[in-house]
């Protein structure tokens, strides 16, 4: 079947650097446990991974926020941690604890016996769910499909879940940096596997989340980190029309000059850096994404509009007076506590003050 042609490009032509009636804005975990209709529905299916596992209920959750608010994306509702599980790792969840595997990776001989899964096969129902939100859509906005950083996948890897200072990779990094280079090399080659499966499935976009790249110093981080970014720009497939990819990191901004010139259509920007400063040094070569703190969302609709209006405005100057090139996103995702009301606010106002007269 073919697809329905897209309703609202704004975020594809942003991310492309084009002329936009006004700056498009979606956000992370836009699909999640702010919302009542989401909690509902994991209820229903039992577990967080239930749910992510089935196609159809994938599909209700991400189109959830679109039913309620004017966004101008719908972002896959999946895990970065889906690669590992395929992998045989064993993932599950905690309450309260977050993700964590059975079998974590402590060894060069677990090392050993890693292999890139068949995306196909062992990851059938991601791709499954893409196919039917692209189909659900309907055109209305375009589909952004996702995965882990193989840094940041790796932390979990290794660590066996969360961690507060992350001190079994940090030394694997500096005992046996060959060892973790190869572990990374299996993870970066099953990520760009899994994420030219999304596109080829109709992902219309793709974002690498690198959580915790910004726990690295800077040597680290360019060896362990920015170095397999720059292997997924250059090596993923995008297709003819080029699907657009997303680097996004918390923790980048001392190197977004070295993640714009990565290959990567965009950068996504964490908020501890004025987005302004953002523009002037990454110097149109790619678009940007972000950069309002979270936080902001526990404030006053007031208060959004004022801080949503500062990181527009901050863009446009940076960026030569222009808005063109910016996605606005907050600086992470939101969390559980964040009244859907004032997302409602934050949409609103990102789209009233920045449409053109």
């Amino acid at each position: 079947m073919t697809p329905a042609p897209l309703k609202n490009d704004r975020f594809l032509r942003a991310l492309r650097r084009e002329p936009v009636d006004r700056t498009p804005i979606w956000l992370m975990r836009q699909a999640g446990r702010y919302l009542p209709e989401y909690r509902a529905t994991r209820a229903k299916a039992g577990s967080f991974l239930a749910m992510a596992k089935n196609p159809e209920l994938a599909c209700e959750v991400t189109l959830q926020p679109l039913r309620r608010f004017p966004l101008d994306a719908a972002i896959l509702f999946s895990d970065i941690l889906t690669v590992p599980d395929a992998m045989g790792l064993g993932l599950y969840f905690v309450e309260g604890e977050g993700p964590k595997f059975e079998r974590p990776v402590r060894s060069r001989a677990d090392i050993g016996r890693l292999a890139v899964p068949d995306v196909e096969r062992q990851l059938r129902y991601v791709t499954d769910a893409v196919r039917t939100i692209r189909r659900e859509l309907d055109g209305a906005v375009p589909l952004i499909g996702f995965a882990g950083s193989p840094w940041t996948v790796a932390c979990y890897m290794v660590e066996g879940g969360a961690s507060e200072n992350y001190a079994r990779i940090k030394s694997l990094a500096l005992d046996d940096p060959q060892a973790l280079h190869r572990l990374l090399g299996v993870v970066t080659d099953a990520t760009i596997a899994y994420l030219d499966a999304q596109r080829r499935a109709g992902a219309q976009a793709l974002q690498v989340f690198d959580t915790w790249g910004g726990v690295l110093g800077p040597a680290m981080y360019r060896e362990f980190s920015l170095r397999y970014l720059a292997r997924i720009a250059a090596e993923l497939p995008r297709g003819e029309e080029r699907v657009p990819l997303i680097l996004f990191g918390k923790g980048n901004g001392p190197y977004l000059e070295e993640l714009a010139a990565s290959g990567a259509e965009a950068v996504g920007v964490d908020w501890t850096v004025d987005l302004g400063e953002a523009a002037r040094r990454t110097g149109g070569r790619v678009a940007l994404q972000g950069n309002l703190d979270p936080a902001v969302l526990y404030a006053q609709p007031e208060a959004i509009r004022r801080e949503a209006g500062r990181v527009l405005d901050a863009y446009a100057a940076g960026n030569g007076g222009s808005r063109e090139g910016h996605v606005f996103n907050l600086g992470h995702g939101l969390s559980p506590d964040m009244a859907p009301e004032h997302v409602a606010a934050l949409v609103a106002a990102v789209h009233e003050s920045s449409a053109r007269n």
